[in-house]
């Protein structure tokens, strides 16, 4: 795989171009003039990398879309790309940085690995949800990198919700709770909010997904993998409440009190670049001190 235009995404307010963006931008087109390769960066990134070309990577194509940011960059990105066949480079200049690659102090060494052909793909599922009308026709779609979470709307607000199994013509009840909501997560978004609130690890090649309560106020309740043919569904318990949906934690909007949830494993996946020696269990190692072993002493 080899390629010839690729575009830079970051945050909007990334500074001039002595910033850092600005000079991740400058190494990442100096590697590319040495591969033969063209740069171009989202409109927003033109104050840090004056002098490259601008890109709308939801109306233009390119070979690879890098992201310069942590995960929230990331999955912004990802959004951008969604079923299209275009693979994402992470560049962590965030944080914690779980899902991008490359670290910005390996950002030269990373990027002409890549564009050398040492690397290795790994396409990542998502989630689809649609939130149903009382005549249960779909109202809007939206699709998902890490999850979905289902909540009250307002601030510290308990909800309380329905959650079912299955086609819409067989649901199936697998119980009611009342908390801060559900979360519904992909394997790859097992490591962020759903981890958070007691949901278990999964590896990210597993065809499943997971219901994760938030919070419920219940002892007996328990996070729930479900395979990835599965279909959840969820409601207001009360339907006079009006719940929120928001999607990888950016984006979303309201739910009726009259309206539905319904989450299965989206048609697309999104491809991340991946180099050499970065593995899902190293990654765990290294950004969440998993099964580190124990320190021995003299």
């Amino acid at each position: 795989m080899q390629f010839q235009t690729m575009a830079i995404v970051g945050k909007a307010s990334a500074g001039g171009p002595n910033g850092r963006i600005g000079a991740a931008c400058r190494t990442i087109a100096g590697v590319a003039r040495e591969f033969g390769a063209s740069v171009a960066v989202e409109p927003d990134l033109t104050p840090a990398a004056p002098g490259l070309d601008t890109v709308d990577l939801h109306t233009q194509q390119v070979d690879l879309v890098i992201s310069l940011g942590g995960d929230g960059t990331l999955l912004r990105t990802a959004r951008a790309v969604f079923g299209r066949d275009i693979p994402v480079l992470g560049i962590n200049l965030g944080y914690l940085g779980f899902l991008t690659s490359v670290s910005a102090e390996g950002l030269e060494e990373g990027l002409r690995a890549v564009l050398g052909g040492d690397f290795s793909l790994e396409r990542r599922r998502t989630l689809h949800a649609e939130v149903l009308n009382a005549a249960g026709e779909v109202r809007e779609s939206h699709t998902a990198l890490n999850d979905l979470v289902v909540h009250k709307a307002g601030a510290a607000q308990v909800a309380r919700l329905d959650l079912r199994v299955g086609p819409q013509d067989d649901l199936e009840e697998i119980g009611s709770f009342s908390g801060d909501g559900v979360i519904l997560s992909t394997p790859t978004g097992s490591t962020a909010y759903s981890l958070s609130a007691g949901g278990p690890i999964i590896v990210p090649n597993l065809n499943c997904f997971v219901v994760t309560p938030i919070l419920p106020h219940t002892l007996a309740l328990r996070p729930v993998v479900v395979p990835g043919d599965g279909e959840i569904t969820v409601t207001a318990l009360d339907r006079r409440e009006s719940l929120f949906l928001t999607v990888d934690g950016q984006e979303g909007g309201p739910v009726g009190h009259e309206e539905r949830v319904v989450v299965r494993m989206g048609t697309f996946r999104v491809g991340l670049i991946r180099l050499p020696g970065h593995s899902f269990f190293a990654t765990l190692r290294q950004k969440l001190s998993w099964a580190a072993g124990p320190l021995l002493g003299g």
